[in-house]
């Protein structure tokens, strides 16, 4: 994919590892996100839908993806993961963690499907009026890639006020540290799915980091997450 391949990757892995996120601009042209927010009532695209009120997650729904992917959302997989890898594998060893991931995501599926992983976590997200997501981390398995994404759909201040992406970090011995990014549509967020390496006096130490979505004011919000690793069920 050109726009994915002509990012700054070595920008990229310097975001992660000194803050745990990333915004890369202008991944979906606009047609591509209205085809995506069209193709939501599409179940046969779908494996589970999910309440988030139902189980306290929130207020609002999404949609597992179900194999075989959309070719534009599998294309994004397989071209963002080989850039992902290395970062994951130096925070890795950072944190003296001696699980090393694979360099392609069809090697990394496998290593799923051995540990009985086998169903897409790539989902698409629907939020109203008073919609929001509490915080929390997409894990889903014994294996998990340590990194995530998440394409916005809409435009804010258009289509949707309020939503915006909360990621905080639990520093230890100290308060909680809350980023707030308001992405515009078409714009792609690379983050953590759970911790990140900081250095400190005595060397590297984790710090914990969940996400979330503050309350929608008003319109719709539609965001596409795409997760490297497979789920259980």
């Amino acid at each position: 994919m050109k726009r994915l391949q002509e990012t700054n990757w070595n920008r990229v892995a310097e975001d992660m590892h000194r803050q745990g996120y990333t915004l890369i601009p202008d991944v979906l042209q606009p047609q591509e996100c209205a085809s995506l927010i069209a193709a939501y009532d599409a179940d046969q695209t779908y494996r589970k839908t999910i309440s988030m009120e139902r189980y306290r997650f929130g207020q609002g729904t999404y949609k597992y993806f179900v194999y075989p992917l959309p070719v534009l959302i599998n294309t994004i997989r397989e071209t963002v993961y080989p850039y992902l890898a290395p970062i994951a594998n130096q925070w890795m060893e950072a944190l003296n963690n001696n699980t090393r991931f694979p360099a392609t995501h069809a090697e990394l599926k496998a290593l799923c499907q051995s540990h009985h992983q086998i169903h897409p976590t790539v989902l698409i997200l629907k939020y109203g009026a008073g919609g929001f997501n509490t915080l929390h981390q997409d894990l889903y398995g014994d294996i998990y890639f340590p990194m995530q994404l998440v394409l916005f759909l809409n435009e804010p201040g258009e289509d949707y006020t309020g939503g915006e992406f909360v990621l905080t970090e639990q520093i230890p011995r100290a308060q909680s540290k809350a980023n707030v990014l308001q992405p515009r549509r078409g714009d792609m967020l690379l983050f953590t799915t759970s911790f990140r390496p900081v250095k400190g006096s005595r060397g590297y130490y984790r710090v914990n980091m969940k996400h979330g979505v503050s309350p929608v004011h008003s319109g719709q919000r539609h965001t596409l997450g795409i997760i490297f690793h497979d789920a259980l069920s």
